[in-house]
């Protein structure tokens, strides 16, 4: 397929993700649709992004056993990012296996607590308020944080504000709040390539927004309220997880900007500033905390049981 076809029918999905990350993953896509084969230092690149990730993967497994469970959401987000493993550069999560993997520790006896690490500039908005509520769901279960490590953008910010808190590193940033889709217009490049297309269709409406002719008044129309619905749901979302009415969500919190760590405190996007390990060493505190309290609820029990015997 024509490079430029293919880019534009990967535009055409409603996205809530930086507009200058999709461009790349886009170039990554023809690549992997063409067959190609990326060039040496882009394949290096790719490599070492990938041993950093099992780097933090291999930590989070070594977290796991001390009683929290911490759940990668890296690269580009997608119901089926998995597929496609390179799209991203350091890799994308696929929401579908990441629900999959908050439900199996929630159902761990082991797990105390869930940390969700987010490197994320976001996706694909398919699947994504389906795993913010069901992240909601499971605060119900055990606590749940999640923390920008360092970026937690645009679909993975509305992830992450799921979580019961969330924290952004010194140097990280969240926000990216919007949705987007674009169309190519390719009608011109065609004609001058001397391609004619001539597009045969049931339905009214079945080929409106195609990249073969100019958008017309009514699709763009169209297109705009399907970007507007996402936005509808994503800021409703925010909104819910942060505790704050949605004129503020649309209002402030960058207004689809990305924001500093600073920044994003001060407008209520995230709960507090902290590293990775300043946070785990908080939640491991809370849990030996808990653990103990636990312990003596359970003594001062057995200790009442046992009066009422003598008694």
């Amino acid at each position: 397929m024509n490079r430029h076809l293919l880019l534009s029918e990967f535009l055409a999905t409603p996205w809530a993700l930086m507009p200058e990350r999709l461009q790349a993953a886009a170039g990554v896509l023809h690549r992997w649709a063409c067959g190609q084969t990326s060039d040496p230092v882009t394949l290096a690149a790719i490599a070492d992004d990938r041993q950093a990730r099992d780097t933090r993967r291999d930590a989070a497994a070594q977290n796991a056993a001390g009683g929290i469970a911490v759940l990668p959401l890296y690269g580009i987000l997608a119901p089926r990012a998995n597929m496609v493993d390179d799209i991203s550069g350091p890799g994308g999560t696929s929401t579908q296996l990441f629900a999959q993997a908050l439900r199996q520790a929630c159902a761990d006896d082991t797990v105390g607590a869930i940390l969700i690490d987010i490197d994320s500039p976001g996706g694909s908005v398919y699947g994504v308020s389906e795993l913010a509520d069901e992240i909601l769901q499971a605060r119900a279960k055990k606590p749940i944080c999640a923390i920008a490590n360092s970026l937690a953008a645009s679909a993975a910010y509305w992830v992450g504000c799921a979580a019961g808190e969330l924290y952004v590193t010194p140097s990280g940033e969240v926000g990216s709040i919007g949705v987007w889709q674009a169309h190519g217009d390719y009608s011109k490049m065609l004609d001058e390539e001397g391609v004619c297309m001539t597009l045969i269709a049931a339905g009214k409406y079945k080929v409106e927004g195609n990249p073969y002719q100019p958008l017309d008044d009514e699709a763009r129309a169209f297109m705009q309220s399907r970007v507007d619905d996402y936005y509808a749901a994503f800021t409703k979302g925010v909104a819910k997880s942060r505790g704050v009415p949605i004129a503020q969500v649309r209002t402030g919190m960058g207004e689809g900007r990305v924001l500093g760590a600073e920044a994003a405190r001060a407008e209520n996007m995230v709960d507090g500033i902290l590293t990775f390990d300043a946070l785990v060493a908080r939640l491991q505190k809370q849990l030996k905390s808990g653990r103990q309290e636990s312990a003596k609820t359970s003594r001062r029990a057995a200790a009442e049981r046992d009066l009422q015997l003598l008694g």
